[in-house]
């Protein structure tokens, strides 16, 4: 694993619609669970409209931030009683979806959660015979994530992944996990503060763990740099020769730890930087050539199958 350098980007102008335009796709399928004591299980959102009639009428609405206007859509609201009931859980009593939203509820004490995608808040809101008006700020704004190579080249989008966890770890330095396998150049909404972002080019060691801050009612665009590069590894006969099928690959680092081990004609991965040894089996023979992982140079390695040592003087030796 290694650390990396991120360039930040913050666009000060952005406004909650745009912030609500780029992300509504996404809150739908990673729409944000309430922080509520109590509620960690609820009924479903029905879509947008009245679930609960009563004598009074209260409209909720929510801002990113107290100076950015009303979000038009992409928010899912939940209404609980503020008191648990018998197995321990405030009971979900409406919920609606869009933007600013009407609800009928009897007089009385209500706690209200407006979710944002992963962003969230909590407030607590008194029904009376009166129509009346509330508000939530979300205190949030959004963080799209991107990486490039070294050269600025950028990084293939189908093999980069990111993970956001909290910034805070635990007493066994473990991180809660808040969205994982984040698409790059994908919008995320989420609470204003400082997150802990891995990106991961390919499936092995190239991993990237960077500090993010997101500010409210912004969008932070951050660019992490992967040292590393994707390498393929094929045993020939002779040099530029075709590569031999069925062969066994073990890859290791230059501490002697396993990195990667396949089965193929080719054996294609994507390291960080460093010294690693490969080494080859077909059949009863055994086969090793170093390489170096330059950051940002993909490379075809060859191993030539002319000299090598029998899998029998190989567990000898290693007796």
């Amino acid at each position: 694993m290694i650390a990396g350098r991120y360039r930040l980007l913050i666009l000060p102008s952005l406004t909650a619609m745009l912030l609500a335009g780029v992300c509504h796709a996404y809150s739908q399928e990673t729409g944000g669970r309430p922080s509520i004591p109590g509620a960690a299980h609820y009924a479903p959102a029905q879509g947008q409209g009245t679930l609960a009639r009563g004598q009074g009428q209260i409209t909720l609405a929510a801002q990113l931030t107290e100076d950015t206007p009303e979000l038009k859509r992409g928010l899912v609201w939940r209404i609980f009683k503020p008191d648990a009931g018998p197995d321990g859980k405030l009971p979900l009593i409406a919920s609606a979806q869009g933007g600013t939203s009407v609800f009928q509820l009897a007089p009385g004490s209500y706690l209200v959660h407006a979710s944002f995608g992963r962003a969230g808040a909590t407030k607590r809101i008194t029904v009376g015979r009166e129509a009346r008006r509330d508000s939530l700020v979300l205190d949030a704004g959004g963080l799209k994530l991107d990486a490039v190579l070294s050269g600025n080249m950028k990084v293939p989008p189908g093999k980069l992944r990111f993970s956001i966890y909290e910034a805070t770890a635990d007493a066994n330095g473990d991180r809660a996990l808040i969205v994982k396998d984040v698409k790059p150049n994908r919008v995320v909404r989420l609470n204003a503060g400082t997150y802990h972002v891995i990106s991961t080019y390919g499936s092995v060691n190239a991993v990237i763990r960077s500090d993010i801050r997101v500010e409210a009612g912004k969008l932070t665009e951050a660019t992490v740099e992967h040292h590393a590069a994707e390498i393929t590894l094929k045993l020939v006969r002779e040099a530029g020769g075709e590569a031999i099928a069925d062969t066994s690959w073990s890859i290791v680092s230059d501490s002697g730890d396993p990195v990667r081990e396949s089965v193929g004609a080719y054996a294609s991965v994507v390291l960080a930087e460093g010294e690693y040894a490969v080494v080859a089996k077909n059949r009863d023979r055994i086969y090793q050539r170093d390489f170096t992982v330059i950051p940002g140079r993909n490379q075809e390695i060859e191993v030539l199958a002319t000299d090598g040592i029998s899998a029998a003087a190989a567990e000898d030796q290693a007796d």
